[in-house]
């Protein structure tokens, strides 16, 4: 016991140094769809899963830094319509099936056994739909902002907000006609797949800013993001996606995760959230905990919902470091 608190006093809480991927490539999983997929780290390590938020954000270089290299075989992918998938934002043939089939297909390609899955914000909607639905194939869960895609957290999403921030919760209204206000989401949804580019980026743009001015604890400087048409295409497919899964409640049943967890009580876990996310609020990694007791809970006091709050950030480090020493979270 002493050996293994000696060893926590001194794990990694930053990220590691930047690095490229040994190996990428498309993989074609229907007729519309091709994943972007990469590989970094030790070729023959332990095998991690990254699973990227949004739905539709895709990944990014910083992501595989929460591994260490020399330990792990880091396996990133962009999810159906985001990212360097193609094509981009498309929501036809995209729901949690489809996207937890994906992964399969990905880990019987890549010739993985198993691996642990790190998942956050929907990222960890998915980690958990991907764990119940292929249990054997998971060595453990590293869950962060935690999402189970139900009405009441939709609702919080986009009426919620109003309590915490009211200015970005009247610029999203202020888009949509007063008529149209009672139901943002449909409202919202209906200008995403219109038939009018203009009206699409208007919708996403507003979506897309809504979201990004509440996602850490404390909010970047006015006017820090440009308006580029890279921008542009970032915000359509995470807008579109996102909006499309909270319409069909993530293509789940009424409460289907949180029943589901008797499936995977047996792998280890951990549930990392800030005690301050008004995008994922803290109740819902409350209500998996008291279902999933087993899982080690962290509320990190002083952060938000970014996986770079620096509380978060050490946090998910330490528990990456700890499950390469004893694939147990201590």
């Amino acid at each position: 016991m002493l050996e293994a608190m000696n060893a926590q006093s001194t794990w990694r809480k930053d990220l590691f140094p930047s690095l490229a991927p040994f190996r990428e490539g498309n993989l074609i999983v229907d007729e519309l769809h091709t994943l972007y997929w990469e590989e970094s780290g030790n070729p023959t390590g332990l095998p991690v899963l990254f699973l990227h938020g949004g739905p539709g954000s895709g990944t990014s270089p910083m992501h595989r830094r929460f591994f260490d290299p020399e330990v792990y075989r880091i396996v990133l992918f962009d999810q159906r319509g985001a990212g360097k998938s193609t094509p981009l934002g498309e929501l036809r043939n995209n729901t949690t099936p489809h996207l937890t089939g994906d992964i399969e297909v990905l880990r019987q390609m890549l010739g993985i056994e198993s691996w642990l899955v790190f998942g956050g914000s929907w990222g960890s909607t998915l980690a958990l739909a991907y764990a119940q639905a292929f249990p054997a194939r998971c060595l453990g869960l590293i869950l962060r902002g935690i999402f189970l895609c139900t009405p009441a957290e939709v609702a919080w999403f986009l009426d919620g907000s109003q309590w915490f921030h009211p200015e970005s919760h009247a610029k999203l209204r202020a888009l949509i006609p007063p008529q149209e206000q009672g139901d943002l989401l449909h409202a919202y949804m209906r200008r995403l797949t219109s038939g009018q580019p203009e009206a699409r980026i208007a919708a996403a743009r507003c979506w897309s800013r809504f979201e990004a001015e509440r996602v850490t604890l404390l909010p970047e400087p006015e006017g820090s993001k440009k308006v580029t048409s890279e921008t542009d295409a970032f915000d359509l497919s995470i807008s579109r996606l996102e909006a499309h899964y909270m319409v069909h409640d993530g293509f789940f049943t009424v409460n289907q995760l949180l029943q589901g967890v008797a499936r995977i009580r047996h792998l280890p876990a951990v549930i990392i959230h800030g005690r301050y996310d008004v995008i994922c609020p803290p109740k819902t990694a409350y209500q998996l905990h008291q279902a999933w007791p087993e899982a080690k809970l962290q509320m990190i006091d002083g952060a938000g919902h970014s996986a770079f709050e620096p509380g978060i950030l050490a946090a998910l480090v330490v528990a990456t470091e700890q499950f390469k020493f004893n694939r147990r979270f201590i």
